[in-house]
């Protein structure tokens, strides 16, 4: 991969990976090795943390397919690795945002939902995963990811009020789906949706305490998009830079010595390396030899 030309987003637009298309991996392994390699970077880097979750569904069964869409996530990093989460001072108050993918896997059409929680203008959690259940509408779809997010806003509050933190307004969830919206404000529509479990109500308990404020949001301002399915590179790069992910100002890189090699030719046509050693190397073996 030194040689491979970086890219702009780490998948390509409207791209679904399946368990059953393309040819086996023969030893998939090194796929395994470098997808889990990868989960540790989605723990400081959210911009990728839908593909990586995508690649992480075909560990038991990964294919080619599979493969050439982690050398793409590869090539992504290559172009931005000193890119990062850069936080800035600003108000204590909270808002998330929430979306899903209603039955976007094509192999068992179970939706992805993803959230981002933000602390004045800080990314602090992100979420992309597959939902455990099948949503039978895209309102539901969003109603569980709502439920989610209501969720981790709620243990997030009482986080900080153990920590003597008083936020200034209740969190402010923002989503899109007006249906998902109305249904968690008011109660008329729960007739209609007896298929949804009652578990996921608490979020309309919530929003009926003043916990949290429910608001909507355009589909094009909808930062957490970007946790829930692929995009062009203009639509990526667009939310990326909302989530506060670019190329920081210092660098935490330090100088890395780099011993060249020399490739000497023997006489019977095998070579061999010989790597330099820097002068100060050079004396302090000499001193230890004298020792």
């Amino acid at each position: 991969m030194l040689g491979a030309r970086p890219l702009h987003c780490p998948s390509s637009s409207g791209s679904k990976l399946s368990s059953t298309v393309g040819d086996l991996l023969e030893n998939p392994t090194e796929y395994r090795r470098v997808v889990g390699s990868l989960q540790y970077c989605t723990i400081t880097r959210p911009d990728f943390s839908y593909s990586v979750n995508q690649l992480c569904q075909f560990m038991h069964s990964s294919r080619e397919l599979h493969w050439i869409a982690v050398k793409r996530v590869l090539r992504y990093l290559k172009g931005i690795i000193e890119f990062g989460l850069l936080y800035n001072l600003g108000t204590i108050t909270m808002h998330a945002y929430c979306d899903s993918d209603w039955a976007g896997n094509p192999d068992d059409r179970r939706s992805t939902i993803g959230y981002g929680v933000f602390l004045g203008t800080n990314l602090i959690s992100w979420c992309s995963k597959k939902q455990s259940v099948v949503s039978r509408s895209s309102t539901e779809a969003e109603y569980r990811s709502m439920a989610h997010t209501t969720a981790e806003l709620y243990w997030l509050r009482m986080l900080l009020q153990e920590l003597h933190i008083t936020l200034s307004t209740a969190p402010s969830l923002w989503c899109d789906n007006v249906s998902a919206i109305a249904l968690a404000s008011n109660p008329v529509f729960h007739s209609r949706t007896k298929h949804i479990e009652i578990n996921y109500h608490f979020v309309r308990e919530k929003v009926v305490n003043h916990d949290i404020h429910i608001q909507h949001t355009s589909t094009q301002d909808q930062i957490a998009d970007v946790f829930t399915k692929s995009h062009t590179a203009n639509r990526f790069c667009f939310l990326r830079d909302n989530l506060c992910v670019c190329l920081l100002p210092h660098s935490l890189r330090g100088g890395v010595r780099v011993l060249n090699s020399i490739t000497t030719s023997t006489k019977s046509g095998t070579e061999s390396s010989i790597g330099e050693r820097s002068e100060e190397d050079q004396k302090k073996m000499n001193k230890d030899n004298m020792l």
